[in-house]
């Protein structure tokens, strides 16, 4: 009947039983898969991960600044990534470094969950949060 028709017959599911063939042009039906494929990727959402630095004895201001600038990331959807960073002999405050991360989670805990609680890697304390989802 393909041949009849002078197209090409075209298997499209070959794990169903019986197996599905329809009878197409194969290039309209290849360009027709990469279109599909093509839009997926688009609609596919991407992870932004955003970074904000603290050192253990950030003032007041500053924090205060830095989570203004977390909120609107989370806001836009985006990841965060605060973390603490020691540099020399200030590796001997990480307990104000925890307090200081876990603190900012507590003032974003509205719009935003915590993925991973503060955890010392290197000289750097990080937390990872992420937006709640919208209902």
């Amino acid at each position: 009947m393909a041949r009849d028709m002078e197209l090409d017959l075209v298997e499209i599911s070959p794990k169903a039983e019986p197996p599905v063939c329809r009878i197409t042009d194969y290039q309209k039906f290849l360009y027709q898969q990469k279109k599909k494929a093509k839009e997926l990727k688009a609609n596919a959402s991407k992870v932004v991960v955003k970074e904000i630095r603290f050192g253990p004895n950030t003032d007041e201001h500053d924090y205060n600044f830095k989570l203004k600038h977390a909120e609107n990331f989370i806001k836009e959807g985006s990841k965060v990534k605060a973390y603490v960073f020691f540099r020399g002999r200030q590796i001997v405050f990480k307990e104000q470094g925890e307090i200081l991360l876990l603190k900012f989670a507590q003032q974003l805990e509205e719009i935003a969950k915590v993925e991973s609680m503060p955890k010392l890697e290197g000289k750097r304390m990080i937390m990872m949060l992420a937006p709640k989802p919208k209902k």
